[in-house]
């Protein structure tokens, strides 16, 4: 039987981006160097594929630093963690290693620097995401206020209006950040933005690989897991940027392959959580039941590379 034809676009740069390939690498050379289990507070990058394979190799994920062993190193995750928890391990005398994004880190120094200047401190994020907890974390309690949206802005209570800084979670959407920007703008003139975008570069090369490839598709799918903030946002830019059809999925199980009857394109990316393992299984299963011919949407080339830490580089 004569498959029908598909054009299979493929969105580049798609997939890990630096911060989550270092922090993988880091509970593999934890493992290597001090042998199973090892622990890792929260899951150490947003995807099931990737944690489920480190859970078989002898990771251990507790969402609390009291679930783990006094006498096994304990890892914290690629989303950053609040200063009381390097404290808590530093009281019970645990071995840990910081796997939080070095872009993260850059954040939560903006914060500490701004606050030292006597600058109370609005975060644009997602209430409840591990990356927003850990940046509010960096400073005491009500020193970090959360806004989400445009409406968000009108309606928070600061201490002093000539007397503010905003810093970002580093996976949000550009076009919906840059409108609370501007209402944050708006309503406190003096307020003092971040040095250099917060947004990294590994989310805004994903969403501008979207956008250039979204008005070509009849469908778009996006593989990547429903707690990853940076995946769920690269389904809404595809939306807004004219692809009608714009999906999450984790794996090509996941495939409703009944809305997808009639197509002539797709394309397909990938959260910076997702290996690119999952992203060739999703291909192989189109080339199942299509004739597909595959195009290449690159927007940018990405060469970065983030350095694991000296201690798990020294032998055990």
């Amino acid at each position: 039987m004569t498959k029908p034809p598909l054009t299979l676009y493929l969105a580049a740069p798609r997939g890990f981006c630096a911060g989550v390939d270092r922090a993988i690498k880091m509970v593999e050379m934890a493992l290597e160097k001090w042998g199973a289990p090892v622990y890792v507070r929260h899951e150490i990058v947003h995807n099931k594929f990737v944690v489920d394979g480190l859970r078989d190799k002898g990771a251990v994920f507790v969402e609390e630093l009291d679930e783990c062993p006094y006498d096994r190193p304990v890892i914290f995750s690629a989303h950053g963690v609040p200063k009381s928890v390097p404290s808590a391990a530093q009281a019970r005398n645990l071995v840990y290693v910081d796997a939080t994004c070095p872009l993260v880190s850059k954040v939560h120094i903006e914060a500490q620097r701004h606050a030292d200047a006597g600058l109370q401190m609005i975060m644009i994020g997602h209430e409840g995401h591990p990356e927003t907890i850990g940046t509010m974390g960096q400073l005491p309690e009500g020193e970090v206020l959360l806004v989400e949206t445009p409406e968000d802005v009108a309606t928070v209570e600061v201490r002093d209006p000539e007397r503010l800084a905003y810093v970002t979670q580093t996976t949000l959407s550009i076009d919906d950040t840059a409108e609370v920007v501007t209402a944050l703008q708006a309503r406190f003139p003096a307020i003092v933005g971040p040095h250099k975008e917060d947004i990294c570069y590994a989310t805004t090369n994903r969403q501008e690989a979207v956008k250039a490839m979204a008005p070509k598709c009849d469908a778009m799918l996006v593989v990547g897991a429903p707690n990853s903030s940076n995946s769920k946002r690269l389904v809404e830019v595809g939306a807004r940027a004219g692809c009608d059809y714009s999906q999450l999925i984790q794996r090509a199980d996941d495939i409703d392959w009944r809305s997808l009857e009639g197509i002539k394109s797709v394309g397909i990316t990938a959260g910076a959580s997702a290996p690119e393992v999952l992203i060739n299984e999703v291909i192989a299963a189109f080339g199942e039941r299509f004739d597909v011919t595959q195009e290449l949407v690159e927007t940018a080339k990405e060469n970065v590379e983030f350095k694991v830490p000296r201690v798990l580089r020294e032998p055990a």
